[in-house]
């Protein structure tokens, strides 16, 4: 199987700098705006921004877990978290919208190969972009 994807955006009335800080705060922000998938949320280096290392649980099903550690970059307008577990990348692009701006999270990974890869490829992106969706109105409750 090929790269699987699943993407999620939201926009948020916050300006566009106000939002990618918030999303790069993974010492203060980030707690609260995972959901409940989410667990053994902990920052092991830094805490704002590049050069920041977190480690979490993401219980995605009963049965599909990954615990992530994440090394996360930022650049102009986006935040990404590469996983040193997996092919798992996560990135947040923030991109002006209006007065506000759009938030975009997109989740990326090499997929299983055979029938198992069929499948994940087809049921995996449907259930992350819920996870995703959760996470995105979160942001967009904190920020305000």
């Amino acid at each position: 199987m090929g790269q699987v994807s699943a993407s999620s955006s939201i926009a948020v009335a916050a300006d566009p700098q106000r939002v990618l800080d918030a999303i790069a705060d993974y010492q203060t922000v980030r707690p609260r705006i995972l959901s409940s998938h989410y667990r053994d949320y902990k920052v092991l280096e830094g805490g704002t921004g590049a050069g920041t290392v977190a480690e979490w649980t993401l219980q995605a099903t009963e049965s599909r877990i990954r615990n992530v550690h994440a090394v996360v970059s930022v650049s102009d307008s986006m935040v990404t978290e590469r996983d040193k577990n997996s092919s798992m990348v996560n990135t947040w692009t923030v991109t002006p919208e209006g007065a506000g701006s759009q938030v975009t999270l997109r989740t990326t990974w090499q997929g299983a190969g055979g029938v198992k890869g069929i499948f994940e490829g087809i049921f995996a992106p449907l259930g992350l972009k819920k996870i995703q969706a959760e996470v995105l109105a979160n942001l967009q409750r904190e920020i305000g």
